[in-house]
């Protein structure tokens, strides 16, 4: 017996990569996603009408200079320009709501996601799958902080029921029904990792070891790591709500005792300056407790008036590409 595929209709793919300021990276990226899609071809997984889409998130070096020029001279690219910054997460969508391939499969430009698994991704495809998640099965690549941190990430997550795939990125097909499910979700807080589960199709996983950068820079600091995540959790968990009610009650329990500890050293030592103990210490514990709460509560608010505004994710001032 043979371990062959199911006899379906030959797909075409999309690969979207968005970038920003990766004119040090873009001539491995494309030579290596060129060569990979040849490959694809040579092995009658996808059609001669797939294309790559690069996705240039107004940066600020020669990246779309190299975008254009790739583009004026390949007909299986498309570069796409942005109207300014958006976000990884904009930049991305954007790619996506401008293929019409059958399936697509999203990349970040760096390559640390080894484009050599996308083969797998559309062998998932054509076993069933409208889902192929990336997942990493290693971080040796990364610090120490960084795997401690994003794997905790996921611990956090999961236990305030957001449902996410764990160790997983943007590295993902989605077929076009799952496309066309992705784009009904109209929200202005995008959190792809978050959306892509909430649409339920039959899904399936790919694992694979994290590649290290071999140019430029990271994209992602400290700062736009935790901004990223504190989004997520946000935009999928009222956890931190639910919070609030028992850091309440904790907040009461613990005044209450409070209480009683200041009557113990009102009645029972003569040494106690009075008033002290009673004005300072709660005063001092509630604040704390209230401005704590408002700050989650504002955090929720600002959510909201960004999606009642209903502003465009994002605007496309150029796309190049060669007919053939």
């Amino acid at each position: 017996m043979t371990n062959s595929l199911p006899s379906v209709a030959i797909p075409s793919l999309a690969i979207v990569v968005p970038c920003y300021n990766e004119e040090e990276m873009l001539p491995k990226t494309l030579a290596t996603l060129l060569a990979l899609r040849d490959s694809l071809l040579t092995k009658q997984k996808i059609t001669n009408a797939s294309k790559i889409y690069l996705v240039d998130d107004g940066s600020k070096d020669a990246t779309w200079r190299l975008l254009a020029e790739a583009a004026n001279q390949n007909s299986a690219l498309v570069a796409i320009k942005l109207s300014r910054n958006k976000g990884h997460q904009n930049a991305l969508y954007a790619g996506l709501c401008t293929t019409i391939e059958d399936i697509t499969v999203s990349i970040d430009a760096d390559l640390q996601d080894d484009p050599k698994n996308i083969e797998a991704m559309v062998d998932e495809y054509l076993k069933g799958s409208d889902v192929v998640f990336g997942v990493r099965s290693a971080r040796t690549t990364d610090t120490f902080f960084k795997r401690f941190t994003a794997e905790g990430y996921y611990h956090v997550m999961k236990k305030m029921g957001v449902d996410l795939v764990f160790n997983h990125a943007d590295f993902r097909l989605l077929s076009r029904r799952a496309l066309i499910a992705l784009q009904e979700y109209d929200e202005s807080n995008l959190f792809l990792r978050g959306v892509v589960r909430e649409i339920g199709f039959k899904s399936s996983v790919v694992a694979y070891e994290r590649q290290a950068r071999e140019a430029g820079e990271s994209k992602y600091p400290l700062k736009k790591m935790l901004s990223f995540a504190w989004k997520g959790i946000t935009a999928f968990s009222t956890a931190p709500l639910r919070m609030i009610t028992v850091l309440g009650l904790v907040s009461g329990l613990a005044s209450f005792a409070l209480i009683l500890w200041v009557l113990g050293v009102r009645l029972l030592t003569e040494n106690a300056v009075p008033g002290w103990a009673s004005v300072l210490l709660p005063l001092l514990f509630i604040g704390s407790v209230q401005l704590l709460c408002l700050g989650i509560i504002g955090e929720y608010m600002s959510k909201i008036y960004e999606e009642v505004k209903r502003r465009p994710k994002y605007h496309i001032s150029d796309v190049i590409k060669k007919f053939e």
